[in-house]
Order: structure tokens, then C-alpha cells, then sequence
């Protein structure tokens, strides 16, 4: 199932991508990549991995009793990794478009609406 990535989304998957991580691991790694923008509470975290689960894009990897909580691990399915790829290539695309279109526009004077 195909679901649209929002950006929350986008960098849990990137958090998965380079080992598993459980749930307050995924919620550092995406503060980490988005520069402290991004900081995901344990609801919309959650939210986020669960339809990511329901999508095939990450799984469930493991479970590990640490100091008496349980930590579940996640980790990047096959068809995340496509899905990754895919939107990191939109984006890129995006940014170049972007770029060129920036780069042939001048500069509005300060103070003009």
C-alpha cells in the first residue's frame, strides 16, 4: 500500500534507514538529521511508525527488556527503502527546480509587498 510521506514521516524512515532503532532511538536520530526542527512526541511518533507498519515500509524487529521497559525495535522494510529512495529523488528534483528558478529571479527590494 502506497501512502504519501509527510515530512515526519520521511525522517523516521531515514532514521531507519542505517540499523534499527526503538522508539526514543528513532525520536533523537530524527532531531539529529533535522537540525533540532523536528522533535516527535511519543504520540506522533507512534502514529507515524504505525502507518508506516500498515504501509510494509518498516517492521517491527525485536523486542529487549531494558531496566524493566520494554523497547521495540523497528526497522526499514524493502519497500521502505524504495519509498525512501523515491522521495529523496522528488526532493531532489525539487530542490534543483528550485535552485534554477531562484537563481533567474532578482531579489525583491526590502520594504516592496
Amino acid at each position: 500500500m502506497a501512502m504519501r510521506l509527510t515530512e515526519q514521516a520521511y525522517l523516521v524512515l531515514l532514521a531507519l534507514a542505517d540499523q534499527p532503532r526503538h522508539g526514543y532511538g528513532v525520536v533523537q536520530e530524527v532531531r539529529e538529521l533535522s537540525g533540532g526542527s523536528v522533535r516527535l512526541g511519543a504520540g506522533t511518533l507512534y502514529g507515524v511508525l504505525d502507518r508506516l507498519v500498515a504501509a510494509g515500509y518498516a517492521e517491527a524487529s525485536g523486542e529487549v527488556v531494558v531496566d524493566g521497559r520494554l523497547r521495540r525495535y523497528y526497522r526499514l522494510t524493502p519497500d521502505g527503502h524504495d519509498a525512501l529512495t523515491a522521495e529523496t529523488a522528488r526532493l531532489r528534483d525539487l530542490a534543483r527546480r528550485a535552485d534554477r528558478l531562484l537563481g533567474g529571479v532578482a531579489r525583491p527590494a526590502p520594504g516592496i509587498a
